[in-house]
C-alpha cells in the first residue's frame, strides 16, 4: 500500500476547530474584565515570547469563547512579509490563562490529530508557500480563516503522527541545545568585554560612521518570489553574527535599486522597526555570494576604517548599554518600536583605536571560534531537520 493511501485528506475545519480572536478596540483597552492576551508579536515559529503581552477586555463568556487549552495551535493570520503568514506554535501554557486577538487564527486540534503534527504541517505548508498561496495580499497580507479553514489537511493514523512528532522532537532538543549554548557564549563574550570596557571613555557611535544610517528598500509583497535579489529582512538576523549567503527571500528590484540600497562586506545593519526588546539589533556583514539588498525596517551604516573594526562595531551594538539606549529611545505602536537615525548616531561607543578594538577581539577569539563551530552545527541540524520532515510528511521515511 502506499503513503498515499494511508492519508485522508480533509479539510482543516473538519478535523479540529478553527477560530479568529478578538478584534482590539478603543473601547477593549478600557473595559472591565482586563485579560492579557496574545498577538502577532508574540507568535514565532515554534515558540511563544510571553515577554511582552497586552491585555484588554474580555467578558466571562468570552474568556470561554478565545481563552487558550494547552495544545491550540496559534497562527499569524496577518503579517506585512507575505512570506510569514502562517508562522504557527503551540500553546503549552496554563487553560484560560491566555485569550487571543484577531492578527492571530486558532486551530484547536479534534481527537484525529495530535497539536504537533498539525504544527508540523503548518511549518511545512509555510515553507512551501501554502499559506503565502491563498493570503489576501493588501498592504498587511491576511491568511483568512475561512481560506484556512478549506486547505486540505492529511490526517494520518494517530500511531503515524505520533512517530512523526516524536522524531521531530528529537531533533528540535538537540536544535534547542545549540541555541542554549549560542546564548550562553554571546552572554560570556559580552560580560568578558563589558569588564574590559568598565573604564573605557564613552563618545558617539556618529564619531565612526562614515555613512549613514540609511533606511533600506521597501517591496509589496507581490515584488517577492523565487527569483530576484536576495534580501535581508528582520528574520534573516538574531544580532551579533549572520550568515547572508544563504535562506533570504529574493524580491524584484532593478540596477539602480541594487546599488543604492546593496549590502557591501563591513556595512553594519540595524534593526529600526521591531517588538520593544528587539528593535536595534545589529550585524556586521561578513560574507556575500552576489548582490544583496536590505529591506526598509532596518538602516545600514558605513563604519570609517580608521576608526572601528566591523565585528567590535557588532559586539558594541549587543552590549547591554546600547540596548538600554535604543530601548529609551524607542518610540512604541501597537505591538512595535522604532528607532530613528539620530537614535543610532547617538548611541554611546567606546573612545577606542582600532588597534585597541583589535586588541580586545583578539582576547575574546577564544569564544568567538567555539560561536563559529556552534553557528555551523545549528545551520547543518537545521537543513538536516528541514530535509526529515519533508521526508517523514512524504511518507519515504
Amino acid at each position: 500500500m502506499s503513503a498515499d493511501a494511508e492519508i485522508r485528506w480533509l479539510p482543516v475545519r473538519e478535523v479540529g476547530d478553527v477560530r479568529m480572536g478578538k478584534q482590539l478596540s478603543p473601547a477593549s483597552r478600557e473595559a472591565e474584565g482586563q485579560h492579557p492576551y496574545l498577538r502577532v508579536a508574540n507568535v514565532y515559529e515554534g515558540q511563544i515570547d510571553l515577554s511582552d503581552v497586552k491585555t484588554m477586555g474580555f467578558s466571562v463568556a468570552e474568556r470561554e469563547v478565545y481563552g487558550l487549552r494547552p495544545g491550540d495551535v496559534l497562527l499569524n493570520e496577518g503579517q506585512e512579509n507575505l512570506r510569514m503568514v502562517g508562522r504557527s506554535a503551540i500553546y503549552k501554557g496554563a487553560p484560560g490563562a491566555y485569550c487571543f486577538q484577531n492578527t492571530l487564527i486558532r486551530f484547536r486540534p479534534g481527537s484525529e490529530v495530535l497539536p504537533g503534527y498539525a504544527q508540523a504541517v503548518f511549518v511545512r505548508w509555510r515553507a512551501q508557500g501554502v499559506f503565502a498561496s491563498i493570503a489576501e495580499k493588501t498592504s498587511i497580507s491576511h491568511l483568512g480563516g475561512n481560506r484556512f479553514g478549506a486547505l486540505l489537511f492529511p490526517v494520518r493514523s494517530l500511531d503515524e503522527q505520533q512517530r512523526i512528532v516524536e522524531m521531530i522532537d528529537v531533533l528540535s532538543m538537540q536544535e534547542r541545545a545549540v541555541e542554549k549554548s549560542l546564548a550562553k557564549l554571546e552572554q560570556l563574550k559580552i560580560g568578558m568585554a563589558a569588564a574590559q570596557l568598565a573604564s573605557i571613555e564613552l563618545g558617539r557611535f556618529e564619531d565612526v560612521i562614515e555613512r549613514g544610517p540609511q533606511n533600506g528598500i521597501y517591496k509589496s509583497a507581490s515584488s517577492y518570489g523565487m527569483e530576484g535579489t536576495p534580501i535581508v529582512r528582520i528574520e534573516s538576523f538574531r544580532g551579533g553574527p549572520s550568515d547572508f549567503t544563504r535562506n533570504l527571500l529574493r524580491v524584484a528590484a532593478n540596477e539602480v535599486e541594487v546599488d543604492r540600497y546593496g549590502l557591501a562586506i563591513g556595512d553594519i545593519v540595524i534593526n529600526r522597526v521591531n517588538t520593544p526588546e528587539l528593535v536595534g539589533k545589529s550585524t556586521a556583514v561578513r560574507e556575500l555570494v552576489e548582490p544583496t539588498v536590505f529591506e526598509s525596517n532596518m538602516m545600514r551604516c558605513k563604519i570609517r576604517a580608521d576608526r572601528a573594526v566591523p565585528a567590535f562595531v557588532e559586539m558594541w551594538l549587543g552590549d547591554m548599554l546600547s540596548k538600554k539606549h535604543f530601548r529609551v529611545r524607542a518610540k512604541s505602536a501597537i505591538s512595535q518600536a522604532s528607532i530613528n537615525g539620530e537614535d543610532v548616531r547617538d548611541c554611546p561607543f567606546p573612545r577606542l583605536a582600532v588597534t585597541e578594538q583589535l586588541a580586545i577581539l583578539e582576547r575574546l577569539a577564544a569564544v568567538t571560534a567555539q560561536q563559529r563551530l556552534d553557528e555551523a552545527e545549528l545551520a547543518k541540524l537545521r537543513d538536516f531537520k528541514r530535509g526529515m520532515v519533508n521526508d517523514l510528511l512524504d511518507g519515504s521515511t
